[in-house]
C-alpha cells in the first residue's frame, strides 16, 4: 500500500486549503509550519502575537485583526443570545475561539491545536461555534493506526467515556466514513468481550444494540458485532467462533466499547506493537478541527495538519 502522507498530498494538489494554528507561540507549531509552508501543498495560518515569527509565514493577531468586529458579531449571532458582545469580544481572545472563528467564517478550511491546550480547550470552541453535522448527537475521536503497509481506524479513543448504543452505532458510522476518506474500504468491527452472544450482560447488549442501530444508518457498510478483538482480525479465529459472519476475520476499523478500552488499545498497539498512532481525529464536526496531544513533537503537528486537510477536501 502506498505512504499515507503521499497519498494525501496527491489529493491535495491544487485544492488551495488553509488550516489554521492557534498556538503561534509554541516552537513545535512553528516547525511545522514552515515545513508546511516550503511545500506549498497546504495554506498554514498561524495565531501569534510575538514579533519573532518567521517572516515567510501568515500570520493573524487577535490584538490586531482587522476583520475583528465582524468576528465578534458573527459569534454573538452563533451562539444566539447566549453572549454578549462583550462577552464575544473576551472569548475572541482566546486563540481557540480565534481559530475557531476563522474556519466557522471561511478564512480557513480547518484547525489543529492541542500542542499547548487541552483537549477541552480546543473542542469546546468546536462543539460550540461549528458544531456537530445534522443527525450527530456528539464528536468522537479516532486514531488512524499505521505499520507499513497495514492501516486500521480505532474509535473512540478521546472523548466519549460511556457511549450509548446509539453513540456507538454513530462512532461506527462516523469511522467508516473516516477510514474511507484516507484510503480503506471499511469494515467496522463493533468489540466486545463477547463474540455472537458467548456471554450476556449490559455491556454486551449495548454492543449488540449499537451494531443493529448503525447498520440501519449505514446498511451499505460491512458491520458486524459484537466480536471478541481475535475474532474481528484473525480469520480461522473468527472461523470458530462467528461462522458464516461478515467480518470473517478481515476487519479495519475497530468501534471499542468504552473510552477506557479504546484508550487502552490504541496506546497497547502503538507502544508495543509499533504502530504510528495519527490522531485524534475529531469525527462528526460540520469542519475539521483536531486536537494535539501536548507530547507532540513538530513532526506529530505537521502529520495531523495534512489529515485534517484531507478531511477538509473531503
Amino acid at each position: 500500500m502506498a505512504d499515507l502522507f503521499q497519498e494525501i498530498k496527491h489529493k491535495l494538489s491544487g485544492a488551495n486549503i488553509t488550516i489554521v494554528l492557534p498556538e503561534g507561540t509554541d516552537e513545535r507549531i512553528i516547525r511545522a509550519a514552515e515545513k508546511l509552508q516550503a511545500e506549498r501543498i497546504i495554506k498554514p495560518i498561524v495565531i501569534s502575537s510575538s514579533k519573532n515569527i518567521p517572516k515567510n509565514l501568515t500570520v493573524m493577531d487577535p490584538e490586531t485583526y482587522e476583520e475583528m468586529d465582524k468576528l465578534v458579531s458573527a459569534l454573538v449571532e452563533r451562539r444566539k443570545g447566549k453572549i454578549t458582545e462583550l462577552e464575544a469580544r473576551e472569548l475572541l481572545k482566546d486563540v481557540n475561539y480565534f481559530g475557531t472563528m476563522l474556519v466557522y467564517t471561511g478564512k480557513a478550511n480547518g484547525l489543529v491545536s492541542g500542542a499547548a491546550h487541552t483537549t477541552a480547550e480546543t473542542v469546546r470552541p468546536a462543539l460550540q461555534i461549528i458544531k456537530t453535522k445534522p443527525g450527530i448527537t456528539k464528536t468522537s475521536g479516532a486514531f488512524i493506526m499505521v505499520k507499513n503497509d497495514l492501516r486500521y481506524v480505532f474509535a473512540d479513543c478521546a472523548i466519549t467515556i460511556a457511549p450509548t448504543s446509539e453513540e456507538l452505532a454513530e462512532i461506527a458510522v462516523e469511522s467508516a466514513k473516516t477510514a474511507a476518506t484516507f484510503g480503506i474500504k471499511p469494515v467496522v468491527a463493533m468489540l466486545s468481550f463477547s463474540t455472537k452472544g458467548s456471554a450476556h450482560s449490559e455491556e454486551t447488549e449495548k454492543v449488540v444494540n449499537a451494531t443493529k442501530l448503525a447498520k440501519e444508518l449505514a446498511p451499505s457498510i460491512t458491520i458486524e458485532g459484537e466480536l471478541q478483538f481475535d475474532a474481528s482480525i484473525v480469520p480461522a479465529i473468527a472461523a470458530s467462533k462467528a461462522p458464516n459472519g461478515e467480518v470473517n476475520g478481515d476487519a479495519n476499523v475497530f468501534v471499542f466499547p468504552s473510552l477506557d478500552a479504546g484508550n487502552i488499545g490504541y496506546k497497547i498497539a502503538q507502544r508495543l506493537g509499533g504502530f504510528e498512532a495519527i490522531g485524534p481525529i475529531l469525527q462528526g464536526l460540520n469542519a475539521p478541527i483536531n486536537d494535539l496531544s501536548r507530547g507532540c513533537t513538530a513532526e506529530d503537528v505537521y502529520k495531523l495538519v495534512y489529515i485534517t486537510a484531507a478531511q477538509a477536501l473531503e
